[in-house]
């Protein structure tokens, strides 16, 4: 098959009469690789976003447990001081309101030492 007779074919099967001259083929579209290495690069950056956002996240509540805690310590240390000075105040009234502490004499002075 010589030249002219192949391109006479190919123009045979496109224009004919009454024919459109351009025929469109759907063809699968595929992306490149230049294409392929941006949009690795851009989910690369919004998956960093991403756990950014969340170790922050954590972090701010991390400040906020430790805050917690130390407030929660302070307050125990606070009721452990407060219940052993109403077990102090209450130990002195019931001393003095017992029968043994009742039944005892006063003892004043009856003589100073000298040396």
């Amino acid at each position: 098959m010589t030249y002219s007779s192949s391109v006479a074919l190919s123009r045979s099967q496109f224009a004919g009469r009454n024919r459109n001259s351009v025929t469109f083929k759907n063809r699968a579209r595929t992306l490149g690789p230049i294409s392929n290495t941006i949009i690795l690069i851009v989910l690369a950056c919004l998956l960093g976003l991403f756990y950014l956002a969340q170790v922050t996240k954590t972090n701010a509540y991390g400040f906020n447990l430790n805050a917690l805690q130390q407030q929660q310590n302070s307050l125990k240390s606070q009721y452990a001081d407060l219940q052993v000075n109403s077990a102090q105040l209450q130990s002195i009234s019931r001393v003095q309101s017992s029968t043994v502490a009742k039944s005892m004499v006063p003892l004043s002075p009856s003589a100073t030492a000298q040396n």
